[in-house]
């Protein structure tokens, strides 16, 4: 389809566009919070939280390396554990940022304290990481590696604090947290093979344990919450990890295994445009005949979380690699630029092809609240499903673009690298020597 074509049956429908944002902004989050006090009073017997089903993790950075690490469970909706998981479902589904906060906060977070390197801060001569399978260290790491939620009963110390965590651009927001005296399993937890061989493999590093099981079909999601349970590694080096760390750090290590997978692959053949949007946020996905190189773009409106200032200018940031990779972590974009990344390396990877490509993300003031980065990664991800536009050179495409961004052709060319530097070689782009 020619890429004029493509961009004018973009365009939304106005009214329809009205009515979704009046429901999404519903702002029932207090609402949602009162219910949430209710149904844990029901729960709670003496001060243990009774039939608990925990389907994720949770380990904070604050302090560290003596850091809160913790298990989610949804307190009163226990059968529907499940779809508190944060993953690909939720886009799927698709989930407003009113459906996220709800989910999110629905999750109870009961935590201790832990070293990073050992399960208690009170002594540094006890097991490490790699050796914990007791306490409540050891019963987060089973629901880690569980393939499916686990049913526990939770010791409290005190009442839930009730205040709502926004999270991050990376992170997905925080409920209800509460200090856990002690957890127990009610069940023994299935653990998937693949993972049991990461775990019995002593001398495996982090970064081929998780890039083998993303090969034997484990999402990003699962790998992550391995990973930040410290059992991923070489035994010694095993240790906790940041949820909002590990997150990072596996969408860039699942994406420098794909990056060499294309290598060597064939270029693409023509200039696509591809485009997607959610919760708030535009994405243009800029494809261009080449070897490797890649590139996000963000630009967040005035009035949106990251630029609440209503009257001040679009505010840009961009980070780049070439054929190499990059040698540094990314500071301006973060864990976007990762998880922007991967969704354009599965894509290439998938049609066994390698290309050029500058991802353009623009966050309107519709993203009224942070969901976390999986909106970015699922959001480039499914870009690839439907028509693309097709332009003669990558200089076309960007200009046509270019006219539905909130800045100026000019000012994009001034920020992005691939842009202005593509330019010079349009030969490179139109098949001709």
């Amino acid at each position: 389809m020619r890429l004029d074509d493509y961009i004018e049956e973009l365009e939304p429908d106005e009214e329809a566009e009205r009515r979704r944002l009046a429901k999404e902004k519903s702002y029932a989050i207090t609402d949602h919070l009162e219910d949430f006090e209710r149904r844990f009073d029901d729960a709670v017997s003496g001060d243990s939280l009774v039939g608990s089903t925990a389907p994720s993790i949770f380990v904070g950075r604050s302090n560290y390396p003596d850091i809160p690490v913790g298990v989610l469970s949804p307190v009163g909706d226990e059968d529907a554990a499940e779809e508190y998981v944060t993953d690909g479902d939720w886009y799927q589904q698709g989930y407003a940022i009113s459906d996220v906060l709800q989910r999110r906060t629905g999750l109870l977070n009961s935590n201790k304290r832990a070293n990073v390197d050992s399960p208690s801060i009170a002594s540094r001569l006890t097991p490490s990481v790699h050796d914990t399978w007791e306490g409540f260290v050891g019963v987060q790491r089973e629901v880690a590696i569980a393939d499916r939620p686990v049913d526990l009963e939770i010791g409290l110390d005190d009442t839930p604090e009730l205040d709502l965590d926004a999270g991050t651009d990376v992170a997905t927001p925080r409920g209800p947290r509460a200090n856990a005296r002690n957890a127990e399993l009610r069940e023994n937890p299935y653990v998937p093979k693949p993972v049991k061989k990461t775990l019995e493999d002593d001398d495996w590093q982090a970064q081929g344990a998780m890039t083998y099981l993303y090969r034997r079909g484990f999402d990003v999601y699962d790998i992550n919450s391995i990973l930040s349970a410290g059992a991923l590694g070489e035994t010694e080096q095993r240790r906790l990890v940041p949820t909002r760390w590990s997150i990072t750090a596996v969408d860039d290590t699942v994406g420098k295994f794909l990056r060499g997978r294309i290598r060597n692959e064939p270029s693409i053949d023509e200039v696509q445009v591809w485009a997607n949007e959610y919760v708030g946020n535009r994405y243009w996905i800029v494809l261009a005949p080449g070897s490797w190189e890649f590139e996000l773009v963000e630009m967040k409106a005035p009035g949106s979380i990251w630029n609440p200032d209503p009257h001040d200018d679009i505010w840009l940031a961009s980070a780049s690699e070439g054929y190499e990779g990059r040698s540094s972590y990314v500071e301006e974009t973060a864990g976007a630029y990762y998880a922007a990344r991967l969704g354009v390396l599965e894509y290439l990877e998938s049609i066994g092809r390698q290309a050029k490509c500058l991802v353009l993300r623009e966050v309107s003031d519709d993203y009224w609240a942070p969901v976390g980065v999986w909106q970015v990664r699922e959001s480039v991800r499914n870009a690839f499903d439907g028509e693309y536009g097709e332009a003669e050179a990558f200089h076309e495409a960007v200009a046509e673009v270019a006219t539905q961004l909130p800045v100026s052709h000019a000012r994009l060319r001034r920020k992005s690298e691939l842009a202005a530097g593509l330019q010079s070689s349009l030969a490179a782009f139109t098949g001709r020597e």
